[in-house]
């Protein structure tokens, strides 16, 4: 109807321009046949003609209308241009809303074939199929609306492009809640089964399986495997406590009875000065019931301190000496001196200052790992007598203890550790107390922090409780079985 209408228009024009044109030339008129004084044109008007000097005929001109509107024929001609304009540009928008709509109509073909086939197939689809769906269905939706929006008027194909998004839309939705009450949730079960599957897998294929020993037994072949770090708190005084050792009583008398201790140092990475106690794991987890107590008598160094039968045990401030502290009184029941015993960070562990009497309880009560100056700073290792303090029996190794990072006794058996990376530590080191033989092993610890403070081992759980930048973390342990 609008291109109709400009073409009337240009004709309406186009016949105006030649009017204006035959006005122009009758203006100019030249009559130069005609010899009379008066000339007769007709149907205008009637003329008066005259002779000039050179005998040629004058006449004028007497249109109906005395004006001719030149101003409104200016205008009309550019309103023609613009309109000209206009109409290219529409026809070219046409022409690219052709060719869109040929590509949304394949689009829809492509989706219509998509959600045809998920109807007639039984094969399981996941929610991420349906999202993927809407998202195309709601691009098309946008693109059609946008378009819709350009066109002046209505436009029976695009009107019949969005109603057929539309329907896309709803069997879509009607196909997901169908499949959300049928085949995701198979399909979930499925996966999980899948998955248990091949956990079973993995457990059957295991050539060795991991053998369980009583706690306190030593009816094993020592250490074969460790488990990943399991942390457990920031140590209850903060970050900057860096240095420090904690653990679980190893109890004889009360084999039942749970008792949990922290002994952080002060900032200094020397001076033990508070320690606190928990009557069991959950207490600690949530950091309630807690004693916190002061060593009394001289204070306590170093992060070799470990507990046993309800006592604590350290290297008193700035000495050779071994303190003995009663936890339910808080008091120093004992202070011996350890024989030859280098002390003040004399021979410490690698990384870690001030560690020079590292104590140890295994499954037969409580050692001392040092060094003297006659060994060279390297490991020596005495069996103490819990209640005296009085050395039992020592061993000499070889192993030079300020390049190890740390040690710990199981079954009269010392493991000694390095880093491999900050990620990373190894116990490389062994020496046997029963036999008085050395080993080398290589079992892979993983960190969650750079420096390991101290290890205490733990009979009752067969646990490694490690105190490595001020959190407080754990390792289970797996033994192998003796070998016949």
């Amino acid at each position: 109807m609008k291109c109709a209408n400009l073409a009337v228009l240009l004709v309406f024009l186009q016949n105006a321009i030649a009017l204006n044109a035959a006005s122009t030339m009758l203006q100019n008129v030249h009559v130069d046949n005609l010899l009379s004084e008066t000339c007769f044109l007709q149907p205008f008007a009637n003329v008066t003609g005259s002779l000039n000097d050179h005998g040629v005929c004058q006449c004028s001109v007497y249109l109906p209308d005395p004006v001719f509107p030149v101003q409104k024929v200016e205008m009309l001609e550019i309103t023609a241009q613009v309109l000209s304009e206009k109409f290219d540009r529409e026809l070219t928008k046409v022409s690219q809303y052709t060719k869109a709509i040929e590509m949304y109509e394949q689009k829809i073909q492509n989706l219509t074939i998509k959600v045809e086939h998920m109807e007639s197939t039984s094969v399981s689809y996941m929610e991420l199929d349906f999202q993927l769906l809407k998202l195309e269905i709601s691009e098309m939706e946008r693109l059609v609306t946008q378009l819709k929006s350009t066109l002046v008027g209505s436009n029976v194909i695009v009107e019949q492009l969005y109603v057929e998004i539309k329907n896309l839309t709803l069997m879509v939705n009607d196909l997901e809640s169908l499949d959300k009450n049928n085949i995701l949730a198979i399909h979930r079960e499925i996966v999980a089964l899948q998955n248990r599957l091949k956990e079973c897998e993995k457990h059957r294929n295991q050539t060795t399986k991991p053998s369980y020993f009583p706690p306190g037994s030593c009816g094993h072949g020592g250490i074969v495997n460790i488990s990943q770090p399991y942390v457990v708190q920031l140590n209850w005084k903060g970050f900057s406590f860096k240095y420090g050792s904690w653990g679980r009583d190893y109890s004889l008398r009360t084999p039942q009875k749970d008792l949990y201790w922290i002994a952080p140092l002060n900032t200094d990475g020397r001076l033990l000065e508070y320690y606190r106690l928990h009557n069991s794991y959950d207490d600690l987890l949530l950091l309630k019931n807690a004693r916190e107590l002061k060593i009394p008598y001289g204070y306590g160094e170093g992060s070799g301190t470990t507990v046993y039968n309800n006592f604590m045990y350290y290297n008193i401030y700035n000495s050779r000496e071994i303190g003995k502290l009663d936890l339910n009184t808080n008091t120093l029941t004992v202070r011996k001196t350890l024989p030859n015993a280098a002390y003040g960070n004399r021979f410490s562990y690698a990384g870690v200052g001030w560690q020079d009497m590292d104590f140890a309880v295994d499954e037969s009560g409580l050692w001392v790992i040092y060094s003297t100056e006659d060994n060279t700073g390297n490991i020596m290792i005495s069996k103490l007598n819990e209640t005296t303090l009085d050395v039992l029996h020592t061993w000499n190794t070889r192993q030079y203890k300020p390049s190890i990072s740390n040690a710990f006794i199981i079954c009269g058996v010392l493991y000694a550790t390095r880093p491999v990376n900050t990620r990373k530590e190894e116990i490389f080191y062994t020496y046997d107390t029963n036999t008085e033989q050395e080993g080398k092993i290589s079992i892979i610890m993983d960190k969650m922090l750079e420096t390991i403070q101290s290890i205490n081992y733990n009979p009752s759980d067969q646990v490694l409780y490690v105190y490595s930048d001020g959190y407080l973390v754990k390792y289970d342990l797996i033994f192998q079985p003796v070998l016949h």
